[in-house]
């Protein structure tokens, strides 16, 4: 008879737990929760931040779920409640507006795609499922980060040096950002054009869906016109949550 390995059975009992939470926890809170000495719980999170499962944040300092955790789980996650139920929607969104439309969660300051909807006849995308792009710099990443807490804002943006750019353009300290968050937060949908490539720009409506921090996004050439798509990309995301309420 087989015997567990107690450092694989820890590590996995880790990555179900932080899972479960809807923000990252610190490794006190991980050892506590599942009744691991502190030293082991540092010393194993440690070995899965190198192997990218768990991401550290040292300014709130807390843990969270890593790339490698999702991509691990990408198989699953093509049947998983909010790719399979979002997945009608958004296709339909994109035979109404005539333009590529995707799907997105928040992985640490990361928006990663979790579907992606080509509409026939338009120009191929950087965007693609599994690709990860800056959340400041992003439509679907700015929709996200205006409907969470000012301080889990700040505990992903804690200063200019956690701020990146693709072309030039975007926010580039902690204030810019909460400006466009505001305006994100009161208008109900986020835009950018130019800032993640150049010639193309995208709006995005968040998924208010709990504990789910996702958003659906429409990209077109920003020189073609753009149309009221507004309405159409609010209403989608508005029905993806009452999917997800459901089940």
């Amino acid at each position: 008879m087989s015997r567990p390995v107690p450092a694989a059975t820890a590590a996995l009992r880790v990555l179900r737990f932080l899972s479960g939470q809807p923000v990252p926890v610190s490794a006190t809170h991980i050892a506590g929760a599942l009744d691991l000495p502190r030293s082991s719980a540092y010393h194993l999170l440690t070995a899965m931040a190198a192997e990218d499962f768990v991401v550290h944040y040292p300014e709130d300092r807390t843990w969270g779920m890593g790339i490698a955790a999702w991509e691990v789980g990408h198989g699953f996650a093509r049947q998983e409640p909010l790719a399979r139920l979002a997945r009608t929607p958004l296709a339909r969104l994109v035979d109404r507006v005539g333009q590529s439309a995707h799907l997105v969660v928040l992985h640490g300051a990361d928006v990663l795609y979790v579907i992606e909807e080509r509409a026939p006849g338009r120009p191929p995308l950087v965007t693609d499922v599994g690709v990860r792009l800056p959340a400041h710099l992003t439509a679907s990443g700015r929709a996200i980060l205006a409907s969470l807490p000012a301080a889990q804002v700040t505990a992903l943006y804690p200063g200019k040096a956690a701020f990146t750019s693709r072309t030039g353009a975007g926010p580039q300290s902690p204030t810019e950002l909460r400006r466009l968050l505001v305006t994100t937060r009161q208008r109900g949908y986020a835009t950018e054009d130019g800032e993640v490539t150049e010639g193309f720009a995208s709006i995005a409506a968040p998924i208010d869906a709990g504990t789910i921090h996702a958003s659906v996004a429409v990209t077109w050439e920003s020189r073609a016109p753009a149309g009221d798509m507004v309405a159409d990309v609010r209403a989608t995301a508005a029905e993806i949550a009452r999917r997800l309420r459901r089940t």
